[in-house]
């Protein structure tokens, strides 16, 4: 650990005594801090000062009072920068309950810092823009009932809901074990096991109505690869290929919704991409910001509807 100053040290100090499942000795700590014991036993000092109630045992060391809770946590300019950073990427989303939480966030947290660092803070308020084209360009909407799905996510819940499909506009009752909660840049996704049709599916939350947790308890089959879970999703989808331009590749691999599970170069300015996706319609649109650094070569569904939305655009008034 890089070299800290005193009261965050400190600080740091406390919490690890307080969360630590053992006793800690004195050499433990001065290795973790890169300091010496003199300098630790200073600390425990200053400590015992401001009554923090640090126990001691000989045989197993340095500890504190159970039950005992460091009071309103302190930060460091830098990690103020990083909370406010966090915080200006959520107000930018289009969520307009995750805007509003964020904003709950930065006004608990003014609320307790010290003069300077509230200053400091407020600084950096409408100075730190992530996202710009999301925080100026878009109305907020309402997302759905994301902190409801992650309290069944928690409990390991099964959530029943009513689904709105976008496709038809059908209306159909699900029931859902919810594994895991996504969110990209404009909607809430949740990904579970369907028990209606008996496979791992995705549902967006704005399409959820009548959302309620059950008493129905799930278990999780090993740990959650949270990873696979987002790709395989995406499995029924149709194969999609594509040739790209190189100078479009790295906007393209960082915004597509899914996984590239083949890949080859056609040429020193070329490649050819391959992979799943379930909603052509989502995606046609979506390819239209690359103009002519992408060419659809498959499925030829994809390929005509790509040359209709095309000819409507031409010809649209």
């Amino acid at each position: 650990m890089s070299r800290l100053k005193s009261s965050e040290r400190r600080m740091k100090l406390i919490l690890m005594l307080q969360d630590s499942k053992k006793k800690l000795t004195v050499d433990e700590l001065a290795d973790t801090f890169g300091v010496s014991r003199r300098t630790i036993f200073r600390d425990f000092k200053v400590l015992s000062k401001i009554n923090v109630p640090v126990t001691w045992d000989k045989y197993s060391g340095y500890g504190v009072m159970d039950g005992y809770k460091v009071p309103p946590l302190m930060f460091n300019s830098q990690e103020l920068a990083t909370i406010m950073v966090g915080l200006n990427f959520v107000k930018s989303q289009v969520d307009k309950q995750l805007v509003d939480d964020a904003r709950g966030v930065e006004l608990k947290i003014k609320n307790v810092l010290p003069t300077e660092l509230k200053n400091f803070m407020s600084s950096l308020d409408n100075r730190t823009i992530v996202d710009p084209f999301l925080h100026f360009g878009h109305e907020k909407k309402e997302g759905g009932n994301w902190y409801l799905v992650s309290s069944a996510i928690s409990q390991k819940k099964t959530l029943e809901f009513t689904y709105r499909s976008k496709s038809d506009g059908s209306v159909t009752d699900r029931e859902v074990d919810p594994y895991l909660l996504v969110f990209y840049k404009d909607h809430w996704n949740v990904i579970g096991f369907s028990h209606k049709r008996d496979a791992i599916r995705n549902f967006v939350l704005d399409r959820m109505s009548d959302v309620r947790i059950t008493e129905k308890k799930f278990e999780e089959k090993g740990e959650i690869d949270a990873e696979a879970l987002i790709y395989r999703s995406n499995e029924s989808g149709q194969k999609v290929e594509v040739l790209l331009d190189k100078k479009a590749e790295r906007a393209f691999r960082a915004n597509l919704a899914t996984k590239i599970f083949k890949e080859k170069e056609v040429s020193a300015k070329k490649i050819k991409v391959s992979f799943n996706f379930e909603n052509l319609d989502y995606l046609n649109e979506w390819l239209l910001q690359f103009g002519d650094k992408v060419k659809v070569l498959s499925p030829k569904k994809l390929v005509d509807m790509r040359v209709d939305l095309l000819n409507k655009m031409m010809t649209s008034i």
